[in-house]
């Protein structure tokens, strides 16, 4: 049983998001807020991440998503509520 105040979304951000280092970014942000889960591209140009962990740190996350790092261009960040995921920490997925 989760605790709580711990929460998991799947997040999908469009826009210009391959390519400028925005899964690595993704990836370390996750770490620095304590977030498990994981990030990959998707073939149709997008992000896609599962993550996990207190709603602070997922709210967190969901605004610098909605960011990204500098050469990213953020177009929208959709997210649903999802089950955590299965492994601890945070890692990349293979594109799909």
């Amino acid at each position: 049983m989760t605790a709580p105040d711990v929460d998991a979304r799947l997040l999908r951000i469009h826009g210009h998001v391959q390519g400028v280092g925005y899964r690595n970014a993704l990836h370390a942000q996750a770490r620095h807020l304590g977030v498990s889960g994981w990030v990959r591209n998707r073939s149709d140009g997008s992000v896609e991440a599962l993550v996990a962990g207190p709603h602070a740190a997922l709210d967190a996350l969901l605004e610098w998503a909605r960011r990204g790092p500098p050469a990213a261009r953020v177009l929208r960040v959709d997210w649903l509520p999802a089950a955590p995921p299965e492994q601890p920490g945070f890692h990349r997925e293979s594109t799909l």
